[in-house]
């Protein structure tokens, strides 16, 4: 829904063709969430099929450019002041892994969940790291106050993904009736192999 969306929203710039929206979608908001070509074709079609975008009629031979109709326009003006909502949550690997982590029994032997914890905490710390470092590199930017604003959401949720971890060891542990065990020093932590975390390379 956000790349359907968002297409509309640079519609309402000026009439674009598939790869220039799709350019325009990476560079808007930091190559975070990179598209293919097809995608980006198939959303226009699809938005077309709605009566939302209309082909606009170019003398030239370039590629065929798109533009909104009243609907699309009402629909982009409408999709700014609507919140977004939060009903059926997307799958989180890390959630369902730690779900799973507490009751699977492999070859009636448990997880050791412990260890699972450890490993993660070890990724979401250098993760936290790497967007902290180009949340730096943003800031000296003059045009990069979009893609500050997407490091801001990537960093507040690696930092609240390190907090659940958190809880999910010491719960974990009051469970076992054992204590936790201590997270990873910044030595540690900095000693790992560094992630890759570009603009328009995140993981």
């Amino acid at each position: 829904m956000s790349v359907r969306q968002g297409f509309l929203a640079l519609l309402s710039e000026q009439p674009m063709h598939g790869y220039q929206l799709r350019q325009e979608f990476e560079a808007r908001t930091g190559g975070t969430w990179p598209l293919n070509i097809g995608q980006a074709y198939t959303t226009l079609q699809r938005l077309q099929r709605d009566g939302l975008v209309e082909p606009v009629a170019d003398d030239d031979e370039g590629p065929e450019r798109f533009r909104l109709t009243d609907a699309g326009r009402a629909e982009a003006d409408a999709w700014w002041l609507r919140p977004v909502e939060r009903k059926a949550p997307a799958r989180d690997e890390l959630a369902i892994k730690l779900a799973l982590a507490v009751t699977v029994q492999p070859d009636g032997h448990g997880v050791d969940v412990a260890a699972v914890i450890q490993r993660q905490r070890t990724e979401s710390l250098r993760a936290l790291r790497d967007y902290t470092l180009l949340k730096r590199d943003a800031a000296d930017d003059p045009d990069g106050l979009a893609w500050s604003l997407v490091l801001d959401s990537l960093v507040f949720a690696a930092e609240a993904e390190v907090r659940w971890l958190d809880h999910v060891e010491s719960t974990v542990a009051r469970a076992a009736g054992t204590r936790p065990a201590p997270a990873p020093a910044a030595a540690e932590v900095s000693a790992a192999p560094r992630a890759t975390a570009s603009r328009g390379e995140q993981r």
